[in-house]
């Protein structure tokens, strides 16, 4: 294939085709008329001589082909932009990018609402890919620059990787505000004696309270594991089970008007840090920096209330 041939601007069109699935969601995306995008795609399906998309009974599906395109894709596109955005000059208020960050949903709870707020006001042209990647996963999208940025904790990196901390923590236990347990200090026979509740994807509970019970021969009695810590509050509210999570997840939670109480572990636990974490490619870039900024911002307005 001659590259002198080539569009480019239909690899732009080909990534978005493939992330939405949908001429028209794909077309707005890119800020392409409907017609437009359908006339990208019917190039594209010459240029590849494959139908790329097919519709079938549940809306479009991506060929074979098409899924083998997508990453190649999407990598080539950030590469440019990278090469575009390197010691550029970079002004929120007029820039339009995309950045793809690593959050969990306990970590998109405490810094999403600050931080969409500032970028619906001084930066409307920036949008955010939020993704949820266990540890190496993150590591490795982060080293194949698939992640601009990543708010993790104790991920095992190579030098490649920066990091630097966000925001100091620790282990608390969560409970609902009248339940049995609440109107005491909890002691360690009571946080012993009820059910407990854990979040599976979290290696938080494992590290700061499972570990630390095993090395006095002791455990806990778990009757309930849930993949994502959104489902707790709603969990605590209708049992008795007790959670031991994160103090600054418990703070936001009660914020938002969940009637919890939040007690003190009944045993010594280390705090720990909420940390960022960039590929070193990007230390010089404007744009990356900034949000870095932005989240280190956050984390400081959240450490005054």
């Amino acid at each position: 294939m001659n590259l002198r041939s080539v569009d480019l601007n239909l690899l732009v069109a080909l990534d978005a085709l493939l992330t939405e699935l949908h001429v028209t969601r794909a077309s707005e995306k890119v800020g392409l008329s409907q017609p437009a995008m359908s006339n990208a795609l019917s190039r594209l399906r010459h240029l590849f001589k494959d139908d790329l998309l097919v519709r079938t009974p549940t809306g479009m599906q991506a060929t074979p082909r098409a899924l083998e395109l997508a990453e190649p894709t999407r990598q080539v596109l950030r590469q440019i932009e990278r090469v575009l955005d390197h010691d550029t000059e970079f002004d929120p208020a007029v820039a339009q990018r995309t950045f793809t960050v690593r959050l969990s949903d306990l970590l998109g709870l405490i810094l999403l609402p600050q931080l969409l707020e500032g970028l619906g006001k001084d930066a409307p042209g920036l949008h955010l890919d939020v993704v949820h990647l266990s540890p190496s996963k993150t590591v490795e999208g982060l080293e194949r620059d698939e992640i601009d940025l990543a708010v993790s904790m104790g991920l095992s990196h190579s030098t490649a990787l920066r990091s630097e901390t966000l925001m100091e923590d620790r282990m608390v236990c969560a409970l609902r505000e009248d339940h049995p347990a609440a109107s005491e200090p909890m002691g360690l026979d009571r946080f012993l004696a009820f059910a407990h509740l854990k979040v599976s994807m979290s290696p938080t509970d494992l590290r700061f309270v499972d570990d630390v019970l095993a090395r006095d021969g002791l455990k806990r009695r778990l009757t309930l594991n849930v993949p994502h810590w959104l489902l707790v509050p709603h969990v605590l509210n209708r049992s008795d089970l007790i959670s031991v999570m994160p103090q600054r997840l418990a703070s936001a939670l009660t914020a938002a008007g969940h009637r919890l109480a939040v007690r003190d572990l009944p045993f010594a636990s280390e705090p720990f840090a909420w940390s960022l974490y960039w590929h070193r490619r990007h230390d010089r870039n404007p744009a990356i920096a900034w949000l870095r900024a932005e989240l280190r911002s956050i984390a400081s307005t959240l450490d005054q209330s």
